[in-house]
């Protein structure tokens, strides 16, 4: 059984206004660290109205479910208590134009201000990485390899950021393009063998355009804290339900990426633009329109979806995961992605309606 971990990240905000507020250290200080929990599950972000937890390492999906609505639920009493609420979107959707949020006071995160200026400003952007165990890291390379053609099709069925500083952006995921703005981002590169990807990251760090590793934003690399390829291209989402469910989907990625890498087998051709194509597509409409193929063409976004289900339930049955991942995906396709619930919400009854559905469904 290949082990799964998942790290999101929230924006706090004002119950009556939406709008992002600094209450990030003290939210972290009521969480109940020690036994509701510990203290390396809850971490700062980038800006004071952000915070991050991380999931130990499970081996099913009902413990990963478990322990993500457990970090929940204690960061969303933490708020309470401070006068805020937690909220699982990938853009701070009622952000007041020209209205910044100040930087976390740590060390990195001053640097980057420096670096970056106003797009660190404009970082109130959330996200959800899964991290799966690799067991070395010439099979992550190969398994990076193999799972990239398929992290546009992932991203649209996240997409969960409609919204920015009020407006409807008209993409499904915002946050997918400003993020990309950083400078080694987006769709990774195909890379050789592990030590092609460890000379090519040893080059953009000897640069001096990325401060260290941790600026290595593609959609999928290798983590360099743990024994994992870690998929970072997916918004955070409004409840668990479907947090969990994408969460299977990336390990039966891996598990199918790993079998393919034994056996040899070619890696799926695709080239860096039409990757690059295919990552803008799905931002803009998620599963409202057309997808990139990975054979290159564009199709239903259903059809895509759908052959991504027959890629890897093999893998998903090996493990089980079957039983939960291809229903959560109808219930998906049905009742729509997070982008087109909060879409619907400001449409019935504009800021009350999509803050109400944004709290309580976090706690979902």
């Amino acid at each position: 059984m290949i082990s799964l971990g998942v790290e999101e990240e929230y924006v706090l905000i004002d119950p009556l206004t939406g709008v992002p507020v600094a209450l990030s250290e003290e939210v972290r200080g009521a969480v109940g660290l020690g036994w509701i929990a510990d203290e390396d599950e809850v971490q700062p972000e980038l800006l004071q109205a952000q915070v991050e937890a991380a999931t130990p390492v499970c081996e099913d999906l009902t413990e990963l479910g478990g322990h993500l609505l457990r970090l929940r639920h204690a960061l969303g009493a933490a708020a309470e208590r401070n006068g805020c609420r937690l909220a699982a979107v990938a853009t701070a959707p009622l952000a007041c134009p020209g209205r910044q949020v100040p930087v976390t006071a740590e060390p990195r995160y001053r640097r980057m201000r420096k670096q970056a200026g106003t797009l660190v400003d404009e970082q109130l952007i959330n996200g959800m990485h899964v991290h799966v165990g690799m067991p070395d890291r010439a099979t992550a390379v190969g398994v990076l390899n193999r799972i990239r053609v398929w992290l546009p099709t992932l991203l649209a069925m996240s997409a969960n950021s409609p919204l920015w500083q009020g407006s409807d952006t008209r993409f499904a995921s915002w946050r997918t393009l400003v993020f990309n703005r950083w400078p080694v981002s987006g769709p990774p590169p195909l890379f050789t063998d592990v030590a092609d990807y460890d000379q090519r990251i040893a080059a953009l760090v000897s640069s001096g355009v990325i401060m260290d590793t941790g600026q290595l934003y593609w959609d999928a690399r290798l983590s360099e804290r743990y024994p994992t390829v870690e998929v970072r291209c997916l918004d955070v989402q409004l409840g668990v339900e479907d947090a969990v469910m994408l969460a299977g989907i990336v390990r039966a990625l891996a598990a199918t990426a790993i079998d393919a890498y034994g056996r040899e087998e070619p890696v799926p051709a695709c080239t860096p633009e039409q990757l690059q194509a295919a990552t803008w597509q799905a931002a803009r409409y998620g599963l409202g329109g057309t997808l990139m193929h990975p054979h290159g063409d564009a199709r239903p976004a259903a059809e895509v979806v759908a052959r991504l289900l027959d890629h890897i339930t093999p893998a998903l049955a090996a493990c089980g995961d079957d039983r939960y991942v291809l229903p959560a995906v109808q219930r998906l396709v049905r009742v729509g992605t997070g982008a087109e619930r909060q879409r619907r919400a400001h449409a019935q009854d504009g800021p009350r309606s999509l803050i109400d559905l944004i709290t309580e469904s976090t706690a979902q």
